[in-house]
């Protein structure tokens, strides 16, 4: 909005009341197999459990599955299955999620809590270095939609293998692409750095049309543009 000529901000901040409003209008906080999802990662990795999607995003995620129509997805950090299972869960049947991990630890959760909602057979789990795997795939397009979450000096790379493999139309997911404002510190720390170094190429790319919201720790939408049609300006 404008206000005096300048752009104001207009996201409030969440505190824990207005979150927990949120999610309850948003129809968006988490069921039991979730939340016990929540619970089980804290007290087995307290110090990862950060790393797991705010609820927010999982149920986004599960959102635009459903929206998109997508049977093909794939994903590149799993931790212990937060969003592999919400991106899952809006699946078709048929459909299929390539998740990728380099934890077994980690992983071996996951697989126990996508076995339990069901959506365990739709999800193929590949353990070892994610450029590997996307490096393997089909090279022309076929994906709906990619989501990474992952190491973040890798981020570059991930986007490079997927980008070329949406079909046109397809959505990717990049989160974290705020890191906690320090994307605009003086001196950024590795990871912040890699990320504000992946919004710059993300941004320059001229196959994708993209946006970037202030969801959780900050989330970037691409869209895979088909022939001939020109981004958002």
């Amino acid at each position: 909005m404008l206000r005096n000529g300048t752009l104001t901000p207009r996201n409030l901040p969440l505190t824990p009341e207005l979150h927990d409003y949120l999610l309850d209008q948003g129809r968006m906080t988490p069921d039991p197999l979730l939340a016990e999802l929540i619970a089980r990662t804290g007290a087995a990795l307290p110090h990862q459990a950060h790393m797991v999607v705010a609820p927010e995003e999982g149920a986004l995620l599960t959102f635009l599955v459903r929206l998109l129509g997508a049977r093909r997805i794939v994903e590149v950090g799993t931790f212990t299955g937060y969003s592999a299972l919400c991106l899952a869960r809006g699946l078709p049947a048929d459909g299929s999620l390539l998740t990728c991990d380099v934890s077994a630890e980690w992983t071996a959760l996951a697989r126990d809590f996508w076995d339990r909602d069901g959506v365990g057979d739709r999800i193929e789990l590949r353990l070892g270095p994610a450029l590997d795997t996307l490096r393997a795939l089909p090279a022309e397009p076929h994906l709906d939609l990619a989501f990474i979450d992952a190491d973040k000096p890798g981020y570059i790379g991930y986007w490079e293998e997927l980008v070329p493999r949406l079909r046109p139309g397809a959505l990717l997911l990049a989160d974290n692409t705020l890191f906690n404002g320090e994307v605009l510190a003086e001196q950024p720390g590795e990871k912040a750095a890699a990320i504000r170094e992946f919004n710059a190429h993300a941004r320059r790319d001229p196959r994708v049309e993209l946006v970037m919201l202030p969801i959780a720790d900050g989330l970037t939408f691409a869209r895979r543009l088909p022939a001939g049609e020109p981004p958002l300006r």
